[in-house]
């Protein structure tokens, strides 16, 4: 018997150690493959990027690489009574088992077994979210991966982490993956703000999302919502009177639009962060919503391809608070999805004001400068104005207000092109020069004043708002947080102050409400432009706190010779400023300074070193034509205008020493030259004095 007992005990000790040896392979075996199969979170990564406002609303959300919206998730960002619905339905111990619930595999196997087929699952939450990061066909093989997928998780991630994995990829009918796409596609609206009905709904459609789908099967989605309610009132979550008033609820008919709010900006950013979960911009989204809608109103005046874009910045902070691409994004007869606040265009008339603003900078002229508005050539380059006339002598700054091209040649000849465009490139503007004839390589010229060069309307704008910002300029700003920059002083204070009155005291063009009508709303300095063949219409507003850009024109490049800058675009920045809050006149005009110096008094045509002339208000002076310059007779037989400032009336005019039929009350007559070559203009007054210009006539 002794011997028996101790063979016994050996069997059993051997089966002991045979059982240690096993469970600790099977130990490092789990190790091992926990080691080297980590749970795959490849899809759990693949998330939509969002694009918000300032305030955290939606404007964009993007498809993911799977194309799918899904949406990243956590406990926090959910409805309570969500979540207790939830557990309620598909895990009640989901806050007690290890990842497999061994009373759930029981419960399930009697179910099955006493039934004769399938009625019961014993898949846990965690086991739901292994599938879901690993979808593979439903097979026993396919479920013991699963349970070791959820021991896995259980043993690397906390409870709550693993019911956001759940909350993110959980499917919700077509390519909604997640809660939160889920309640934005149904409901229109984040997870945190659902009903009782609400709740109940999204618990049920992942249990089968193409056949819950309440835009197909309404009947079936109700049914499947109704159960999830039905079950929380006898599991004490909601009371009956409650399940009673979510049962009436109506369920959701149809999937909403994704908002689709700043659209070419949203595209950029998603380029250039094409990894980002989440983008915050600058974008004020109500401002931007009434902005794309002001776009497709005023776009119905056009002429399919005609189109629209729109800028507002904060000269404050630099930041875009709206932008505007296209009149319709969606509308291809408009070419909708070209962002023209980046398309590269002749900017017109609209950066004389810089011109202006470097020329009070150097010393070469002031704002009540007299400057001639005549026919002048700059070597083989004859700039026109845009009404084909001139207007002789007035001040510099009328000149502006009045965008006439050659004062701003003139100007810009004595700045040097070269000069005018290191200042803009050094603010930040990218120019685009076209190519020299002779040469692969671009050069700046004169024809830079009158738009002879490419830029966009963002760069143009950012300018504007460097003059609102005392000459200093700033890179534009679209995502909130990002690193403030360096501003770069194109001009001074005082220089950019100067043109701001200009341009606040300019006349209005037709249709702007003119500005003593504004009063209560303050002024804003206005400029317009129009680009060659009228392909492009520009016009910049700006005050103290906004400053606004526009274009008009057709996105191809094709003429639109029907839209001026001044008819297309300038009533379009009023319309702007009258959703902006109260605006503030950009400056406070100080009134006229003190007498000029002599060498401010006059910016002269006449070539360096020739010395310029003081102005006497009371001499007589031939303004137009001026001397050397050369005039080309027009094949229509239109006079010439002669133009004289000074002296006493009666006037009298000679061309070359014979007198002309003139009116002896004003200071103008007309000329028609019947030859061509040199000829002498003679102008007397009643005081015998007289001033003379020999011209060339072509």
């Amino acid at each position: 018997m002794p011997a028996a007992a101790a063979a016994r005990r050996r069997t059993a000790l051997k089966a002991a150690l045979v059982a240690a040896v096993i469970g600790i392979s099977a130990a490092a075996g789990l190790w091992a493959a926990d080691r080297l199969l980590p749970p795959p979170l490849d899809r759990l990564a693949d998330v939509s990027t969002e694009v918000l406002d300032r305030d955290g609303r939606a404007l964009r959300i993007f498809l993911n690489r799977a194309g799918a919206f899904r949406l990243p998730a956590a406990v926090s960002d959910v409805e309570p009574l969500y979540l207790r619905l939830l557990l309620e339905r598909e895990d009640r111990r989901f806050y007690r088992h290890g990842g497999v619930d061994p009373l759930a595999v029981a419960r399930a196997a009697w179910q099955n077994l006493t039934a004769g087929r399938v009625v019961s699952g014993a898949s846990t939450l965690t086991m739901q979210v292994a599938r879901l990061l690993d979808p593979k066909p439903r097979t026993l093989r396919a479920k013991l991966v699963e349970a070791f997928r959820a021991l896995q998780l259980e043993r690397r991630y906390d409870k709550d982490a693993i019911l956001g994995m759940y909350l993110t990829l959980a499917p919700f009918g077509g390519n909604l993956e997640g809660v939160r796409a889920g309640a934005r596609a149904w409901l229109g609206k984040e997870p945190r703000e659902l009903t009782a009905a609400e709740a109940a709904l999204l618990v049920a459609l992942p249990q089968a999302p193409s056949r819950l789908r309440p835009d197909r099967w309404l009947q079936a989605a109700r049914t499947a919502r109704d159960r999830v309610l039905q079950q929380s009132r006898d599991a004490d979550l909601l009371n009956a009177p409650a399940v009673a008033e979510a049962l009436a609820e109506e369920v959701p008919t149809q999937r909403l639009a994704w908002p689709l709010l700043a659209p070419h900006l949203a595209e950029r950013l998603k380029r250039q962060q094409p990894m980002a979960s989440l983008i915050r911009t600058t974008v004020d989204g109500g401002l931007q919503r009434a902005l794309e809608d002001l776009a497709k109103d005023e776009a119905a005046s056009l002429p399919a391809p005609g189109s629209l874009a729109l800028m507002v910045v904060d000269n404050k902070t630099a930041a875009i608070v709206a932008t505007v691409g296209s009149a319709d994004y969606g509308d291809a007869g408009r070419l909708g999805a070209i962002d023209m606040t980046r398309a590269i265009r002749s900017p017109g008339s609209t950066l004389k004001p810089f011109l202006y603003g470097l020329a009070f900078d150097a010393g070469i002229l002031r704002p009540r400068t007299l400057i001639a508005d005549v026919s002048m050539r700059f070597g083989d380059y004859a700039p026109k104005n845009f009404d084909q006339a001139f207007h002789g002598e007035l001040t510099a700054a009328e000149a502006l207000q009045r965008s006439l091209n050659v004062p701003a040649v003139l100007i810009l000849d004595r700045l040097g092109p070269a000069r005018v465009t290191a200042s803009l490139e050094r603010s930040g503007v990218a120019l685009h020069f076209p190519k020299a004839a002779a040469s692969d390589r671009s050069r700046p010229g004169l024809p830079l004043a009158l738009g002879g060069v490419g830029t966009t309307l963002e760069d143009v704008t950012m300018l504007y708002a460097g003059l609102a910002n005392g000459g200093l300029v700033r890179p534009l700003r679209t995502t909130a947080g990002a690193p403030g920059t360096t501003p770069v002083r194109l001009m001074s204070a005082d220089a950019a102050a100067d043109v701001l009155v200009i341009l606040t005291e300019a006349a209005p063009p037709p249709g702007v409400v003119p500005a003593a009508a504004r009063s209560s709303r303050g002024a804003i300095a206005l400029k317009t432009g129009t680009s060659y063949g009228f392909r492009d219409a520009w016009a910049f507003g700006v005050s103290r706190e906004f400053t606004v850009g526009v274009w008009a024109g057709r996105a191809d490049g094709s003429p639109s010779p029907d839209r001026l800058g001044r008819d297309a675009a300038a009533p379009l920045v009023q319309k702007v400023f009258d959703l902006l809050p109260a605006i503030r006149s950009p400056v406070v005009a100080t009134g006229p300074s003190d007498g000029l110096p002599a060498l401010l008094r006059r910016l002269e045509s006449t070539p360096a070193g020739e010395g310029i002339r003081i102005h006497d208000p009371h001499r007589l002076r031939l303004v137009y034509p001026v001397a050397r310059s050369s005039i080309e007779r027009s094949g229509e037989r239109v006079p010439l205008g002669l133009v004289a400032a000074g002296g006493r009336r009666p006037l009298s005019w000679l061309i070359d020493g014979r007198p002309i039929v003139t009116g002896a009350a004003t200071r103008e007559a007309e000329w028609l030259p019947e030859r061509a070559g040199a000829v002498r203009i003679t102008v007397l007054d009643a005081d015998g004095r007289s001033d003379s210009a020999v011209i060339d006539v072509r």
